[in-house]
């Protein structure tokens, strides 16, 4: 985990004016009077705002007040050279960012307008609180750990280049058919280890195991555990449950030649196709996507609120001890 660092200096000695990339769900009425706090608050503080042309149209004919603001093309150059990524919407929102934020190395910050907002560090009853904060500098940062995905879609000895993509949550192969399963075998560091007859199969990093991973009975992983998580979906098998393997191993799926065509989705924003007999071969990322912390609580902590777990009678220990302190 890093800091929020320190200003920089610009080539002639004079300090570099701070911008922030703000993205917000213009779909969402909270997000007009959202963006406009963050506008007003982030520039009264000195900084640049930079927008999405798109975006900044859509608000801008919602009635928000958004000048002046620097507009940008959503491409890979997007987040280049801004402080931060600061994202008014759900987790949705929030990966969508990470596909302009990664490339520039620029941590993201969420406030979360959605229903949990798993990835988001802030609601939006905080707003005011994480725009200082951000003016401030009063944040941290962590990386967390991506995929890196190969699609052969013709075997591994195919002689068409692979496609390649990348996740931060998960990869997860899905039958094509809804009538018909599909059929898969899993192969971890080049050796077999099981065929599934199959509606899909998640491939999570431990960021991605609170999100579809979970939802299909796998375990949740603390974000600093070094780990990939295997999960298949609604598996014809006897060794049909959750696997968790080295970050240092390569999973890999083949679609068998005589089954569906299946489809790979990342995110659930990224789409390949897989006809059959085509190849997905997952790995650890090189490039990590960097989030932006304001609350120093334990990750136990944020499952408990974001879920809304009970916790009810629980003494900790401290109300255990005995009156020597042991």
């Amino acid at each position: 985990m890093t800091s929020g660092g320190t200003g920089e200096v610009g080539a002639a000695g004079g300090p570099v004016r701070r911008s922030v990339l703000l993205l917000a769900h213009t779909g969402r009425p909270a997000a007009i009077r959202s963006a406009q706090l963050v506008h007003e608050s982030l520039t009264e503080a000195g900084m640049t705002v930079r927008m999405l042309a798109s975006e900044a149209d859509e608000l801008k004919q919602a009635g928000a007040a958004l000048d002046p603001v620097e507009i940008v093309r959503a491409t890979p150059e997007a987040a280049r050279g801004v402080e931060l990524v600061m994202v008014l919407g759900g987790d949705g929102t929030l990966l969508r960012a990470a596909e302009l934020a990664r490339p520039a190395g620029a941590p993201l910050l969420g406030v979360n307008l959605g229903h949990v907002g798993f990835l988001a560090e802030a609601e939006r009853e905080d707003l005011t609180a994480t725009v200082r904060s951000v003016a401030d500098r009063d944040y941290e940062v962590e990386e967390r750990m991506t995929l890196d995905i190969a699609v052969y879609n013709g075997g591994r000895n195919g002689t068409a280049p692979p496609t390649r993509t990348w996740a931060l949550n998960e990869a997860t192969l899905e039958k094509a058919e809804a009538r018909r399963m599909l059929e898969t075998v899993l192969e971890i560091d080049g050796r077999p280890l099981s065929r599934w007859g199959c509606d899909g199969v998640v491939c999570a990093t431990p960021t991605g195991s609170t999100a579809h991973a979970f939802s299909a009975g796998g375990p949740i992983m603390w974000p600093e555990v070094e780990a990939l998580l295997v999960v298949p979906l609604s598996a014809h098998a006897l060794f049909a449950r959750p696997i968790v393997v080295s970050t240092r191993a390569t999973v890999a799926l083949e679609v068998l030649p005589d089954t569906t065509d299946g489809v790979l989705w990342c995110d659930g924003r990224r789409m390949v196709e897989l006809p059959a007999g085509a190849r997905v071969e997952v790995s650890r990322g090189d490039v990590p996507v960097r989030l932006a912390r304001l609350q120093r609580a334990p990750f136990t902590d944020r499952l408990v609120a974001k879920f809304g777990l009970p916790v009810a009678g629980w003494r900790g220990r401290a109300e255990l001890a005995d009156p020597d302190g042991r």
